[in-house]
């Protein structure tokens, strides 16, 4: 299993070229089926991008899991979330036991579940959930850092060890997922940070906040970007000031799943935030991102367009966990039978569509 002591040889590692030569074998073979070409979109291209990643075109997702990171924010007590952070403990548990929502859906696509512990407040162990606590929640962001920058590396090259651990174990095909009540805050506020863009443009409803909820909410996000001031230009000092550790774990698995070569799907507003600032950290790490669906959050879109991603769904979800890039799989898997297993013009006996100018 690969190991990584710095953020430094992480991205070193997360930095290798792509294969551009498995792409062009991968289009090949697109190009060689019986179909009008490029006619299954972003299915085509998903898959040309996951072989230029793993540096082959014979390509094999069976083994897949979905890594939800699991921490509680601090930001909570300024009144942004309908509930507490007993809701964050009570959902983990509902993992382990394979009774929320990600775990229904993972069953029908096949996909294990490995629920983690980042930061879970007041948490103790539970058989089935991964303890790799970085600290027992994260500070409260309009009073100051959420964390501290050493909390953030670790928090970081944590995620990327999860991501080796999987690869080693066999996965091919890996999801991201999050569950920590107030995270829809901290992302908000992160994305903010990196792209410029005022609290009141990114800031969304969450969990189902009233309006005088949602106030409350852009409230706290100006307060702990005035108070704060992270810097855009530094991806880690924006997580740590204004982050969380499942934010920053998330930044570790796509940083991870780079290194390693195997494609991570981005899930909602949480993973995509953080697959942003693993990006920023490392642009070469871009390779390994593949969006799954873009969050009905209002940053949903602007953070996927920021990373030039495009989503394999547009269904309007927010439920977080995984579900959505969880609900992504089956498109692959429909994606890799038709590249496997279709029957090529030669086979069919029709002359071979060509490309056409103009």
């Amino acid at each position: 299993m690969q190991q990584f002591d710095t953020i430094a040889a992480l991205c070193r590692a997360a930095s290798a070229p792509a294969d551009e030569a498995a792409r062009r074998e991968a289009h090949r073979r697109w190009a060689s089926l019986a179909h009008p070409l490029g006619s299954l979109g972003l299915l085509e291209t998903m898959l040309e991008d996951a072989a230029a990643l793993t540096g082959s075109a014979e390509l094999d997702f069976d083994r897949r899991a979905v890594l939800v990171l699991c921490a509680d924010n601090g930001v909570v007590a300024q009144g942004v979330t309908q509930t507490g952070p007993e809701a964050t403990a009570a959902v983990a548990r509902g993992l382990a036991a394979g009774q929320s929502p990600v775990c229904r859906m993972a069953r029908t696509a096949r996909c294990e579940v490995v629920p983690v512990d980042m930061g879970i407040l007041d948490f103790s162990p539970v058989e089935g959930i991964l303890s790799c606590r970085v600290g027992n929640g994260t500070g409260d962001i309009t009073a100051g850092p959420a964390m501290t920058r050493a909390q953030a590396e670790q928090a970081v090259l944590t995620g990327a060890a999860l991501a080796a651990r999987q690869a080693a174990a066999g996965v091919r095909l890996l999801a991201t997922g999050e569950m920590g009540i107030g995270n829809t805050t901290t992302s908000a506020a992160v994305a903010c940070a990196l792209l410029g863009r005022p609290a009141e443009d990114f800031t969304g409803r969450g969990a189902g906040l009233s309006d005088a909820g949602l106030a409350r909410k852009v409230s706290a996000i100006q307060k702990a970007l005035a108070v704060n001031r992270p810097d855009p230009a530094d991806p880690l000092d924006v997580l740590a000031k204004v982050g969380g550790f499942d934010l920053a774990g998330l930044c570790g698995v796509f940083l991870g799943g780079a290194a390693c070569r195997v494609p991570v799907l981005a899930d909602g507003l949480i993973s995509t935030v953080a697959a942003l600032c693993a990006v920023r950290l490392c642009p070469g790490a871009a390779k390994a991102v593949f969006a799954s669906h873009v969050s009905a959050e209002p940053a949903g879109r602007a953070v996927l367009d920021a990373l030039g991603k495009k989503p394999l769904i547009t269904a309007g979800m927010r439920l977080g966990e995984g579900t959505g890039a969880v609900a992504s799989i089956p498109l692959w898997d429909m994606a890799r039978a038709v590249y496997a297993e279709s029957y090529s013009f030669a086979q069919c006996g029709v002359e071979a569509y060509q490309p056409q100018g103009g």
